[in-house]
């Protein structure tokens, strides 16, 4: 009996948290289904005030036309479709019933509920907008929903790629330095060639994780791109000058316009875009010698900027698939795992789209280009310069 008496505050105190949590979560389940914003407010408020002046606009051309429900069935999807959670698309729908009765039937201006067949028709009406409500409101949430779980799939993608690609270049500086440190014997020449190798690892790992920050950084829903306007001849011969001291065995040539051409962007960005695309050309163009750099403004108010090798181009298969997280080549050149394109070209778009332009490849009968466009100011502040159309470097 003392036992039973003892085990009796714990029962209460179990049953008590219970309680809580589960007013706790009915209290957040209701927050989530009818959430109050002064933004859904305006929102609603503007939709049923247009719809009000619309039907009565239409109500002099043709006061005989039965307008009124249609237009406010449309009122309820549109208030559904813009604002969040049921509660604006409900209070939407009685609304609408109610305006339908007092503006929009005879006698107009004025409440009656005494009309034959009224009570019917407009329950009618009322189902109607409630289900329209309800169902707008569930196909909003599951695309949100939808697009949560592309972003962690994305996520996740993204994961496997930088850990794959990361565990070869670390693989290589561990065997080398261990060579280097195991065997005090070698050959200054030999020492020299396993650190240069040490070196080319480390830099591609740098150059890895300044992708991935930049992924992070896009991917960020309060990203704030610090954008000012920038010369274009000055970020590609900012981007060749960092390529050459990677690649001095390849030829660089850039082609800019006559007039200064000033483009918003965030020049660091814009910078690893192209570096990005300048690396693919020669890992994955195997043959590539030369790349061609070319700036131009286009006709429909864009800044393009192309990046065009003399390799053996992209595989038709790949071009699909040419921006995803987890495309590999199908045989890495130097037979490394690490030469994955997938991180490289996906930074590029995200970086692009973030601008608000588009990133497009294509090949040409003497390799690849890649092209994308940023948008352009409205006032095009061009100023005309002496600078030659051409220049090498």
């Amino acid at each position: 009996m003392q036992r039973l008496f003892k085990t009796q505050p714990k029962l209460c105190t179990f049953s008590l948290s219970s309680h809580l949590i589960f007013n706790s979560k009915s209290k957040t389940s209701l927050a989530t289904l009818f959430p109050f914003s002064m933004r859904d407010l305006i929102v609603t408020a503007l939709i049923l005030f247009v719809a009000v002046a619309f039907c009565i606009l239409l109500q002099r051309l043709d006061p005989s036309a039965g307008f009124a429900t249609p237009v406010f069935v449309l009122t309820v999807l549109l208030t559904s479709r813009l604002t969040t959670g049921y509660f604006w698309g409900l209070f939407s729908a009685v609304l609408g019933v109610i305006a339908v009765n007092f503006f929009f039937t005879f006698p107009y201006w004025a409440f009656n509920l005494t009309i034959t067949g009224y009570p019917l028709s407009f329950l009618t009406f009322l189902s109607v907008s409630v289900i329209t409500s309800a169902l707008t409101t569930k196909t909003r949430q599951l695309d949100k929903l939808r697009m949560e779980n592309e972003k962690i799939r994305m996520r996740a993608d993204l994961l496997r790629s930088v850990s794959h690609d990361i565990r070869t270049p670390l693989t290589s500086i561990i065997g080398s330095t261990s060579a280097v440190l195991d065997n005090p014997d070698l050959s200054q020449e030999d020492r020299r060639s396993l650190l240069e190798d040490v070196k080319q690892e480390a830099q591609w790992l740098i150059r890895t994780v300044e992708n991935l920050l930049s992924i992070t950084r896009i991917g960020s829903d309060r990203t704030e791109l610090n954008k000012q306007l920038e010369p274009v001849e000055e970020v590609l011969a900012e981007a060749v000058q960092k390529a050459r001291k990677r690649l001095p065995d390849i030829k660089f040539s850039v082609e800019v316009p006559a007039e200064l051409l000033m483009v918003p962007m965030d020049p660091i960005l814009i910078e690893q875009v192209l570096s990005n695309l300048i690396e693919n050309a020669v890992i994955h163009g195997q043959t590539t010698t030369a790349i061609h750099l070319r700036a131009e403004k286009t006709e429909d108010g864009f800044a393009a900027f192309s990046v065009r090798d003399n390799g053996q181009g992209i595989s038709p298969a790949l071009l699909p698939h040419l921006f995803d997280y987890s495309i590999r080549h199908a045989s890495p050149p130097s037979g490394d795992g690490k030469r994955n394109m997938g991180l490289g070209l996906s930074v590029c778009s995200a970086v692009v789209k973030a601008h608000g332009g588009r990133l497009t490849a294509h090949n040409h009968p003497d390799g690849a280009e890649f092209i994308f466009c940023l948008p352009m100011p409205p006032a095009d502040p061009a100023i005309s310069t002496d600078l030659s159309e051409e220049e090498t470097l």
